[in-house]
Parts: structure tokens; sequence; C-alpha cells
């Protein structure tokens, strides 16, 4: 089956908060008004879909003239390891073009795989913490 890559402009909210729960992403899944509001306010949103089914998202802030940030990569586990993490980012460089910088902070788990899809480590970087 082919697996379809495509920008979104709206979203239905339990189906992305189901594949959220799939993915094992550590997100406030259970605060749905929170999660609504992130989606709503993510001006890129590019899904994985194959017969409708979603797979896969990228949730992303962008300029759409110098930078990317990828605000969540995520794959529901039984379709992980397929290259479907890979083909979404390549759908945001696509999407955005080869002039916006593309930026995203992984979890520890995913420390080895961004290495391995053609990103690079940077330590110039500093954030102040979310609360909750």
């Amino acid at each position: 089956m082919t697996i379809v890559y495509q920008q979104e402009s709206s979203f239905n909210l339990d189906e992305m908060l189901a594949l959220y729960r799939a993915s094992g992403i550590n997100r406030p899944t259970d605060d749905s008004a929170r999660m609504a509001i992130m989606l709503a306010s993510s001006n890129l949103l590019i899904t994985a879909r194959q017969n409708g089914q979603l797979l896969g998202l990228a949730r992303c802030l962008t300029d759409k003239a110098y930078v990317v940030y990828i605000c969540d990569l995520l794959v529901d586990k039984a379709y992980q390891q397929q290259g479907i993490g890979k083909a979404l980012l390549a759908a945001i460089q696509q999407a955005t073009g080869p002039q916006v910088q593309q930026l995203l902070r992984s979890a520890p788990s995913a420390m080895q795989y961004y290495p391995q899809v053609g990103f690079t480590a940077i330590d110039n970087a500093f954030h102040i913490q979310r609360q909750y």
C-alpha cells in the first residue's frame, strides 16, 4: 500500500490524539484543550496516511523563508522503522525549500536517529524549561 505525505490545514483532534498516544511521544495528550492549541497554532502540519489512516505527523512552526522548527515528529509504533519519519522530514524540506534551516529538539531516545537522517547536533541553543 502507498503512503501519502501531504500538508494539511485542518485536523481531527481525536485522530491526532490517538496518533500521539500510539507513537509513544511524551506530550500532554490528557489535556485535549492544550493539544488543540498546539496543533492549531502550528503553521505547517505534514501527515503520512495509508488508505486515509493517520500513521505519522510532522508538526512545525516556520516563517517559510529562513527557519522551520520541527516541534514534533511522530510515527505510530506499529509503523516505525519503515522510513516514514525520514519521508516526513523530506516533505518538510520540500514544503519549505533548501533555503530554510530545519531545527528540532530531540527526545533522548532519538538522539542516534537524527544524525542518520542528515541532522547535525548543535551546542549553541538555550531554553527556559516549561513549568508544566
